[in-house]
């Protein structure tokens, strides 16, 4: 029986982004995957309207109780958690953490605090700005912030490598994404003492979904039991790779990184 995953997270039907991405990625990789869907969406919002909306809380709520009767999350190796539209879907996925962490000690619970970004700051309500780093921060066995999202955790900016070490102050590991160095552009992983940086060259017109399919890739293998810098490294090479074919969306048939990584890749301990 194959690795199980779950993914709470948004289902955007016509753009290879969020849940469904990360689902469509670890099934590629040989896992049993369980996407319960925060928003049901027809694209991304940043290409204009998406059409659909969010999932209403009873019925989300009501799918996490449906998906732990079930008895999948007490199989899981893997669960992360992404997008959400209401504080209250937040509460509902921090009883499916809590859940894990009992049944499952062993599986990794990755948290990506989808706040916002650099180019639009903040994008969900505040009241999941505000829900987020209280209820599922310190639930996380990983943290996965863009550059963005990791200075608003922790308060201080996020302008090169050494500056992304703030996330040391988080007491837990973190995968920290979008870390600008000269004109490369890195993903810092860091627990404690130990700090590791994968960089590569920045892509001109980057799709959306990328910091998805880090989360999803580095997930599987941290799940496997891979080292960190070994899985920081192959999870930077499979993206970066991918982005070297410019897909239009990350869902694009392609000869994509994933499976057959092409980029150049820095790998050094901080």
């Amino acid at each position: 029986m194959g690795p199980v995953a779950l993914i709470l997270s948004s289902h955007v039907a016509g753009s290879g982004v969020g849940g469904g991405l990360q689902a469509a990625a670890l099934t590629r990789l040989g896992f049993r995957t369980a996407l319960v869907p925060t928003v049901l969406f027809g694209r991304h919002p940043g290409l204009g309207p998406p059409g659909g909306g969010p999932v209403p809380d009873a019925l989300f709520a009501g799918q996490v109780e449906g998906l732990l009767a079930s008895g999948l999350a007490d199989r899981a190796d893997l669960v992360i958690t992404g997008y959400f539209a209401s504080a209250a879907q937040v509460g509902s996925a921090a009883r499916v953490l809590d859940h894990v962490a009992r049944t499952r000690p062993q599986a990794l619970r990755l948290v990506d605090p989808i706040l916002g970004d650099e180019d639009r700051g903040l994008y969900v309500p505040e009241a999941v700005a505000e829900a987020l780093p209280r209820e599922l921060v310190p639930r996380a066995g990983l943290l996965a912030p863009n550059a963005w999202e990791l200075e608003r955790l922790t308060g201080a900016p996020v302008t090169d490598p050494a500056s992304a070490l703030a996330a040391r102050s988080l007491g837990r590991p973190v995968l920290a994404s979008s870390v600008p160095e000269g004109g490369d552009i890195g993903v810092l992983w860091a627990d404690g003492d130990e700090a590791w940086l994968a960089t590569h060259g920045r892509s001109p017109a980057p799709p959306k979904g990328t910091g998805d399919l880090l989360a999803a890739l580095f997930g599987a293998g941290a799940a496997s039991g891979a080292s960190p810098p070994a899985n920081l490294e192959a999870t930077v090479l499979s993206l970066a790779g991918r982005l070297e074919a410019r897909p239009g969306d990350l869902l694009d048939p392609a000869d994509d990184g994933v499976t057959a990584p092409k980029a150049r890749v820095s790998l050094r301990r901080l």
